[in-house]
């Protein structure tokens, strides 16, 4: 099952509280009926992991998640044998023990070894096999932060959804897993793996989309607080800042707010509880006292009947 429609795809995201902007579906969309990866780009929090999640649950597959790290390699990723089963097999395997091997020479016995009995699989290789509800959702979380020869090593399956174990041959999916791509751009991603995909660099909401994800994701805000936290992060995000608050920063600062029972901003309320919103000491320094205290005089000036 896939979708019939751009719409349906908005549907979906939209069941998930995901406020996706038309392009994005179309994107989504493009992506599933021409079974390529969907490589979505764009600052932290901005929601796209979120994207894998809520396809996942939207069409009933299993989502298989490969969060990437500097260093990661194919036995992390992809998979690994187990030596210490082989051994033991091997040593079974000298004393006429192993059912699997009988009695033969330790030499023998390791012919045997390479098959799937001791192969470890990991979430690329899981993600190639058959699964009961249709081939699952594969997330590769921030790309950006593994290293530039594990790209390389991602280009087969991207390609041509297999991977080849030297030991055992080429594993290939009888049908494509959906797979996303994400990236935080904390380093540019080489254009091979690019050219396999479709690309969609996913933004900073404007202050409507901003203001509906609020209200889907702390329907417990008032209306009027939401109203200034969309506008006073608007406003941040324009000006100077070391990293501008993304959407998950935006929910947990208004949870916060409305767990200290706040109705409206105010500069002391917004100086107590800027952590929630920016995670840099720099950051906090230049927004809080008189530059917060201006964000929310612009504010108020901007809702006052004129």
């Amino acid at each position: 099952m896939t979708f019939a429609t751009i719409e349906a795809v908005q549907a979906v995201l939209a069941s998930a509280d995901y406020v996706a902007s038309r392009a994005l579906a179309t994107t989504v969309f493009l992506a599933l009926k021409m079974e390529r990866p969907l490589f979505l780009e764009g600052d932290a929090g901005v929601g796209k992991t979120e994207v894998a999640k809520v396809l996942a649950r939207g069409l009933g597959r299993e989502l298989i998640r490969l969060q990437c790290y500097d260093g990661l390699d194919a036995a992390s990723a992809a998979y690994e044998w187990n030596f210490p089963r082989q051994m033991l097999e091997i040593r079974a395997a000298q004393t006429g023990e192993s059912p699997g091997i009988g009695q033969v020479s330790a030499q023998g016995a390791a012919l045997d070894l390479y098959d799937s009995r001791f192969l470890l699989k990991r979430p690329l290789l899981r993600a190639l096999e058959p699964h009961a509800g249709g081939p699952p959702v594969l997330l590769i979380d921030e790309l950006d932060r593994a290293d530039e020869p594990f790209e390389a090593y991602l280009l087969e399956v991207l390609s041509d959804f297999q991977l080849s174990i030297p030991e055992l041959g080429v594993i290939k999916a009888a049908q494509p897993p959906i797979v996303v791509i994400t990236s935080n751009r904390t380093r540019e991603i080489h254009d091979a793996i690019k050219r396999r995909c479709l690309y969609f660099w996913v933004d900073y909401p404007d202050a409507a989309s901003e203001l509906e994800i609020l209200r889907r994701k702390a329907p417990e805000a008032p209306a009027e607080l939401s109203r200034q936290i969309v506008a006073f992060v608007q406003r941040l995000r324009g000006g100077d800042l070391f990293k501008a608050p993304g959407i998950a920063e935006t929910i947990d600062w208004t949870r916060a707010l409305t767990t200290l029972n706040t109705l409206t901003l105010d500069p002391q309320v917004v100086d107590d509880t800027l952590g929630a919103l920016l995670k840099y000491q720099d950051d906090l320094a230049r927004v809080q006292g008189a530059t917060a205290a201006a964000l929310i005089a612009e504010i108020r000036a901007e809702a006052a009947p004129s």
